[in-house]
């Protein structure tokens, strides 16, 4: 029995030193993740709106996509790098591995949110009219945006120590969040540079 109750108390112990390696976010870290989502969102509603048809699809030269196409790539890419966050959960955390994170919150936002070098996006995120209008990209975006707010304010998760290896480095599950809102923010100034190409329609 005595040797029952010791096996029993290192079983209990090794439990509570597992589950306090699980660390949700801080309040600090939710409220600037939320920030700059809904900030982010409101810059983009503000550089489309009551843009024409005619503007919305104009094309400012050979491989450069319109407005429209850009938002179907701002809302495919909400909803698939989204879909990073959830894929991590699926794994334990490894605080072990946070030494392999590379970059700050800061480093990382001022990369993407650079229009200095311009990078191909893979096929999936190329727009194809899979929505089906700008409307329908947008609504899509606005729908996608509001739930990955509600999981930020909502969610008790270990995100600083579950991670994605992007090709640039290995960012943790609140650095993808970060990126995806500073995804939204560099498209939006692309939106802003055909705005102010020669030969944009005027209305």
């Amino acid at each position: 029995m005595k040797n029952f109750k010791s096996i029993l108390l290192i079983q209990i112990l090794l439990l509570a030193g597992f589950t306090t390696l699980a660390q949700s976010l801080t309040k600090a870290e939710k409220s600037t993740a939320i920030n700059h989502l809904k900030q982010s969102q409101s810059e983009l509603l503000i550089a489309v709106k009551d843009l024409s048809e005619d503007q919305l699809n104009y094309i400012p030269d050979e491989g450069v996509w319109s407005i429209a196409e850009t938002m179907e790539h701002i809302a495919i890419s909400e909803k698939n790098i989204f879909g990073i966050v959830e894929m991590t959960l699926k794994t334990d955390p490894d605080p072990s591995k946070r030494s392999e994170v590379m970059m700050s919150d800061g480093q990382l936002l001022a990369m993407i949110t650079s229009r200095d070098q311009k990078v191909k996006t893979r096929p999936e995120f190329e727009p194809t009219n899979s929505f089906g209008s700008f409307q329908g990209s947008l609504d899509a975006f606005n729908a996608q945006r509001k739930s990955n707010i509600v999981f930020v304010k909502k969610t008790k998760e270990d995100l600083r120590n579950r991670y994605f290896d992007f090709p640039f480095g290995k960012v943790d599950a609140y650095q993808v969040i970060l990126f995806m809102s500073g995804h939204t923010q560099r498209h939006m100034k692309q939106i802003i540079e055909v705005i102010k190409s020669n030969g944009f329609p005027s209305s």
